[in-house]
């Protein structure tokens, strides 16, 4: 279990993430809207503001992921997927949020609109090379495992 601070960055009644299930990998988030609703024509996309901010330990990012319910029913997902937010970011939390399905969606204040789940990560030392080591691989790639 990892400690990570938050902050409402709105007022007192913004929901704060949570956890649904004892075993949920991801805290649902949720839309914190100004105007009380936004809606979302096929093909749009905007920003939806969570109304929190958090501040991760180093060595810790957030991943910003899509809901899979909201993506099934409606065909909304998240535009850049999954979104990263970085140990040294504290600013508020967004999702760019599209509509893919084939009618309006209205997102309200307070829906969950997209799950934050926290990872432990590694930075890597890049090491210039000529050469790379071969592999059974090898270059092939975007569906050539033969499988």
């Amino acid at each position: 279990m990892v400690k990570v601070r938050i902050k409402k960055v709105r007022d007192a009644a913004v929901k704060l993430p949570h956890y649904m299930t004892p075993l949920s990998a991801g805290m649902d988030l949720c839309a914190a809207l100004k105007e009380g609703e936004v809606v979302l024509d096929p093909g749009r996309w905007q920003l939806i503001p969570t109304g929190i901010a958090i501040a991760l330990p180093e060595g810790y990012e957030a991943e910003v992921r899509p809901r899979s319910g909201l993506a099934l029913k409606h065909g909304v997902t998240l535009l850049n997927s999954p979104g990263t937010v970085d140990a040294d970011y504290r600013g508020e939390i967004g999702a760019i949020m599209i509509n893919l399905g084939h009618e309006p969606f209205v997102i309200r204040d307070g829906d969950r609109i997209a799950q934050l789940v926290i990872h432990q990560v590694c930075r890597a030392e890049l090491e210039e090379a000529a050469d790379l080591p071969e592999s059974i691989r090898g270059e092939g790639g975007f569906g050539h495992t033969g499988r």
